[in-house]
């Protein structure tokens, strides 16, 4: 392959990289609005958001599709951005005081993701393994919030929010490989 043909290549994969963070901040910042909305008409509040974490599924296919840096670069904005949003409105989600933990959750699951993704590890496997990552960099930044820099919320929230998630997390089993795998098929197939 000659310079001008790799050149290409490698701007079209930046330009589908770029793309495909964009559509999953896009996806990431929407889809927990909807939720939330969904939530104020039917008086749940935020449970729908806490509870299907709509966030999450953006991050990890942006992951998957685009790379670990595009899945850490989307992981990390799309919380901001959504608090900016309904900061605007005064009632920002996440709040203040999550939003620092929700964003180093949502880059370690882009980049997690996106790292397993160039393997031979199975999708779901991979998916469970970013969970479990992103997860457990969240925790230890509570810890770390909590107890050295006196965040104001208790250490039960670790647990809490996993509890309250746990709908979310098999909804991101069922269809984040399955998504994955009909992308992968229909790509082969083209």
């Amino acid at each position: 392959m000659d310079k001008t043909k790799t050149k290409n290549l490698v701007c079209r994969t930046w330009k589908t990289k770029t793309v495909a963070a964009v559509l999953a901040v896009i996806a990431a910042v929407a889809l927990p609005q909807a939720l939330h909305y969904l939530g104020a008409v039917t008086n749940l509040g935020t449970a729908l958001g806490e509870t299907f974490l709509p966030m999450h599924i953006a991050i990890f296919l942006v992951g998957f599709f685009a790379g670990g840096w595009a899945g850490l670069a989307a992981g990390l904005v799309s919380p901001a951005i959504s608090f900016a949003l309904t900061l605007a409105i005064g009632r920002p989600m996440p709040t203040a005081q999550m939003l620092p933990f929700m964003m180093i959750e949502l880059a370690v699951y882009g980049l997690t993701a996106g790292l397993l993704a160039r393997t031979k590890v199975p999708t779901v496997v991979s998916l469970l393994i970013a969970q479990i990552a992103g997860r457990g960099v969240r925790a230890l930044a509570l810890v770390i919030g909590i107890y050295l820099f006196s965040a104001p919320m208790h250490i039960s929230v670790i647990w809490t929010s996993i509890v309250a998630g746990l709908p979310g997390l098999i909804l991101q089993w069922l269809f984040v490989p399955l998504f994955v795998f009909y992308v992968e098929k229909k790509a082969k197939h083209e």
